[in-house]
């Protein structure tokens, strides 16, 4: 009997908690754990720290090419870095990208966005500074600081 009322007094107190804090978070991914699932690249860490963790274990170059990792420097707006996972490569300058966790506005924050544009704005053609394709505004937002490009292993 003292079982079963301390498992009804454990889900009074419980059942409020799960209610007022839903699993919104389900489905929702960081761009470092998609990045992982997809590229089958074995580095950890924040994504701005993924260019050094990188460092003899995976090629690394400023040359985009498909299932390579973009990775971005750590910012302002950009705490963590960022990581994203090329699709395609259009020209010299310009990519698409896979990535997650890009967009914080409109509740989109946690999702997953493919084939998303990127430009390379660095004056030697050198992708150290990109521009990623902002839907909403039909144009490339602010400019990013890159390390350059991870490559999986042949």
């Amino acid at each position: 009997m003292l079982r079963l009322r301390v498992i009804v007094f454990t889900a009074l107190i419980i059942a409020p908690l799960i209610l007022a804090f839903p699993v919104a978070a389900a489905g929702r991914i960081n761009c470092v754990q998609y990045v992982k699932q997809v590229s089958g690249l074995s580095l950890s860490g924040d994504a701005w720290k993924w260019w050094d963790n990188a460092r003899g274990k995976y090629q690394r170059g400023e040359k985009p090419r498909p299932g390579a990792v973009l990775v971005f420097r750590k910012s302002g707006k950009l705490n963590r870095g960022h990581v994203a996972l090329v699709s395609n490569v259009i020209d010299s300058r310009t990519i698409a990208v896979n990535h997650a966790n890009w967009a914080p506005r409109r509740g989109e924050k946690g999702s997953v966005h493919k084939n998303v544009l990127v430009r390379d704005d660095s004056p030697n053609n050198d992708w150290t500074q990109v521009r990623v394709w902002y839907d909403p505004a039909g144009t490339y937002g602010s400019g990013y600081n890159t390390y350059g490009f991870i490559y999986r292993s042949e």
